[in-house]
């Protein structure tokens, strides 16, 4: 059995396969086109997000077996098609579950403790305290949408802070001890926090947009560790001036490449983020809420795993 890989992992998931029999291959540059060109020698693959695995590809591995993802989001994969030529689908979204929850707990209390503009100030040599004077989580009402893996790594993170915590998700019945499923209007009317943890699909592409921000009925901070594209970065940009977003913390940007690695290049996209960043409410990091030490291993774990049952 040979297997591609496509973009780096844990050297232990390599070491493993090969234990087990399995050659490993490496491409971590090659462009789409030249993969189609190779993929047809090949019985797995194992990648990130870097590569497309659409029809066109799919169509030249005639020898493909499974596709593994590390991480959660299958977005780059077209699945229904792999799935409709026997393809396994394999990915490993609780690998990185705790450290999106923790993450997103982070981020949230260095926004309402407004940490990481006060550092700034101080880097200029401003000493500034009641501009800089913050609010408590505690009493709060903290709504999650989605509640897959990293909706509830942060909701039972939240449980011990004396806050409300509720969830919206597509599947019914999955309140548990840390959090109560509710309708999304119940998000929009009772909740000071919104914290975003969806998959990215028709649904949530473009969620957190002008009329979704509107049926709030309370000024609310805004938590973004999915994917950018479920938040429209104008729209928030303009409710965060009317007051209606109170501010946000965003782990993806609405523009980031599909890869990942970085932003699309625009002016009109550089003017819309230059616009966030002056706003001053706002914390971001660079899609990496998922990206610890600990996740690196966690997912390769999981990922040999369920590559090894699916080869028994």
């Amino acid at each position: 059995m040979k297997v591609l890989h496509l973009d780096e992992t844990h050297p232990k998931l390599y070491r493993e396969l090969k234990k087990i029999g399995i050659s490993n291959h490496f491409d971590f540059k090659s462009n789409k086109n030249k993969i189609e060109n190779i993929i047809s020698s090949y019985t797995g693959i194992i990648l990130r997000s870097r590569i497309k695995i659409d029809k066109s590809m799919i169509d030249r591995a005639v020898n493909l077996k499974f596709i593994a993802r590390m991480g959660s989001g299958l977005e780059n994969i077209d699945t229904f098609y792999a799935k409709k030529n026997k393809i396994e689908i394999i990915s490993s979204p609780e690998g990185n579950a705790n450290a999106v929850g923790e993450h997103a707990l982070g981020m949230l209390l260095s926004l309402i403790n407004n940490m990481y503009y006060s550092q700034k100030e101080i880097f200029d040599g401003l000493w500034l305290r009641e501009p800089n004077r913050g609010f408590e989580l505690k009493n709060k009402v903290i709504g999650i949408i989605g509640y897959g893996n990293t909706g509830k790594s942060l909701a039972k993170k939240l449980s011990g802070m004396e806050v409300k915590v509720l969830f919206n998700d597509l599947k019914p019945n999955l309140s548990n001890k840390f959090a109560r499923q509710v309708s999304i209007e119940t998000i929009q009317n009772e909740c000071n926090v919104i914290s975003i943890h969806t998959s990215f699909n028709l649904k949530s592409n473009r969620l957190i947009n002008k009329s979704f921000i509107e049926k709030c009925k309370k000024p609310f901070w805004l938590v973004n560790t999915s994917r950018g594209q479920c938040v429209v970065l104008k729209d928030l940009v303009d409710a965060i001036k009317k007051g209606k977003i109170l501010g946000a913390a965003l782990d993806v940007i609405e523009h980031e490449k599909s890869s990942f690695e970085n932003l699309v290049s625009s002016k009109k996209i550089k003017s819309d983020l230059l616009e966030l960043i002056s706003l001053k409410k706002i914390v971001l990091t660079p899609h990496i809420a998922g990206w610890t030490f600990e996740s690196k291993i966690q997912m390769a774990n999981i990922i040999l795993k369920k590559i090894k049952k699916f080869i028994k």
